[in-house]
């Protein structure tokens, strides 16, 4: 009778049903997202997306593991040049926001020429901040590095490094913004497959020019900008084949490129809010490094191992928070609203449920998790205690994650950058000095303030998603 079990289980129309839109969703067939049952556009939504936002947080794992074996003052490195490309990342995807609120809306209308108008002038805007910001970033690489608070030995190790990765910024901001031209469109796992190239390439190449393997030269910390930037610069053109000689839903053609002024202003505005609320979550990452490099390199470096194994696991729970966003978007484009919310409910449960499993695992195995990356007793030390601190509120992040995206996805940017404000820029920072400086709390203060601040923006933003206004803004 137990023999039979898992036969009759695996081939139940329910679990049938369910490989089988994983398949179609790992495949990337085509759907109209506003007529399928919810839980099945979910799925195939999410499947991709998720999978997406994995191969995302590996280029932050691959990176500390290997540049950990080179000491603590490379790993700050990373840490803190990560912290200024958290600001690239804020413009990048402060733009996307607007990318799947403007394709999915045009997507759910059923006008995809008015899609790929869009995203042409997207490209457009992308290709010009990408060009300048990496033009001044990566001039001001290691006058950036000492501003941050570096010590002088960081800055010398750290300077080519930081010039790689911030002059070639448009790798990761044209890869943003492709991506969630492909979201919205409903071509989730062309956004998968470009994540999943570039990360293999990422992957084989990260050692190979950090320690000189085989014929490649030697670099120590700067050979992991190096890799990062090759992996997705081939992911780049891997997308631009797709979105301009393939067909999809969205096929930009020589036209789409042309600026348009009312276009182009219809992006920034959108693009305004997202950006100023990538800005102020980020400049408060940014003020929390701040912080703790008043305590030294050990605890610079914990941290940024801590937050990059978060982020390992936040990457792939965004993937359901975008899923949540573009339904929300090509919902309201074909005026079903309460479909949009049924939609966001959904992607929540089934957030909390997985974020919540994440968070007890790192909290039960925090220690064997930071010593895959670190021996450094004092390193260690700071890793495992803030990775520890962090993971309680992990039902919390997944939870606030759908609801600011169901608001971006709406075309409402605006309310989750004066969430993001309160609570990062007059909450997070101004608790994290306090509890650090004046409570005598230490790094452990900065640890405490991050699940305090972002149990505060999830509580608020359920209040907002509930009034319901973000249901009537227009795109």
């Amino acid at each position: 009778m137990s023999e039979s079990l898992p036969s009759a289980v695996s081939s139940s129309p329910a679990a049938q049903s369910f490989w089988r839109s994983v398949a179609q969703a790992l495949r990337g067939e085509q759907h109209d997202y506003t007529s399928l049952p919810l839980k099945r556009a979910v799925l195939l939504l999410a499947v991709p997306m998720v999978l997406e936002m994995l191969m995302e947080s590996l280029f932050t794992i691959v990176d500390i593991f290997w540049v950990g074996r080179l000491g603590r003052d490379a790993v700050a490195v990373v840490g803190l040049t990560e912290s200024v490309m958290s600001l690239v990342y804020a413009v990048a995807i402060g733009i996307s926001f607007a990318a799947t609120a403007l394709v999915s809306r045009r997507i759910g209308e059923k006008n995809p020429a008015l899609a790929a108008q869009a995203a042409g002038q997207i490209l457009v805007l992308g290709i010009t901040l990408a060009a300048g910001i990496g033009l001044i970033l990566g001039w001001f690489a290691g006058d950036i590095l000492h501003l941050m608070g570096a010590e002088p030995a960081v800055v010398a190790q750290g300077k080519a490094y930081a010039r790689v990765m911030l002059g070639g910024n448009a790798t990761v901001f044209l890869i943003f913004l492709i991506n969630a031209i492909f979201r919205g469109a409903g071509d989730a796992t062309l956004a998968m497959r470009t994540l999943i190239l570039a990360n293999t390439l990422n992957l084989i190449l990260d050692p190979c020019f950090i320690f000189g393997w085989g014929p490649f030269p030697e670099l120590g910390v700067t050979g992991a900008a190096v890799a990062t930037n090759i992996g997705r610069g081939i992911g780049v053109l891997y997308q631009l084949w797709h979105l301009t000689g393939r067909p999809g839903h969205v096929r930009v053609h020589a036209a789409d490129l042309l600026p348009r002024a009312d276009s182009l202003l219809t992006i920034l505005r959108l693009s305004s809010n997202g950006i100023a609320q990538l800005l102020i979550s980020t400049t408060s990452w940014v003020g929390l490094f701040k912080i703790l490099a008043l305590f030294g390199s050990p605890v610079v470096a914990g941290y940024t191992i801590a937050i990059r194994v978060v982020i390992f696991a936040l990457m792939p729970a965004w993937g359901l928070a975008n899923a949540g966003s573009t339904l929300v978007g090509q919902n309201l484009g074909a005026d079903h609203p309460q479909r949009a919310v049924d939609a966001v409910k959904i992607a929540a449960r089934f957030n909390a449920l997985l974020l919540g499993a994440v968070g007890l695992l790192f909290i039960v195995f925090a220690r064997p998790i930071v010593g895959f990356f670190t021996t450094e007793a004092d390193v260690f030390m700071h890793a495992v205690r803030s990775l520890w601190i962090v993971s309680l509120a992990f039902p919390l992040y997944a939870i606030g994650m759908c609801l600011e995206g169901a608001f971006n996805g709406a075309g409402d940017p605006a309310t989750p950058t004066r969430l993001n404000f309160f609570c990062f820029w007059l909450g997070q920072v101004p608790l994290a000095w306090v509890l650090a400086v004046p409570c005598g709390l230490g790094p452990t203060g900065v640890f405490i303030a991050v699940p305090v601040s972002f149990a505060v923006l999830t509580l608020w933003s359920a209040a907002l998603f509930r009034a319901g206004k973000w249901k009537r803004k227009k795109v």
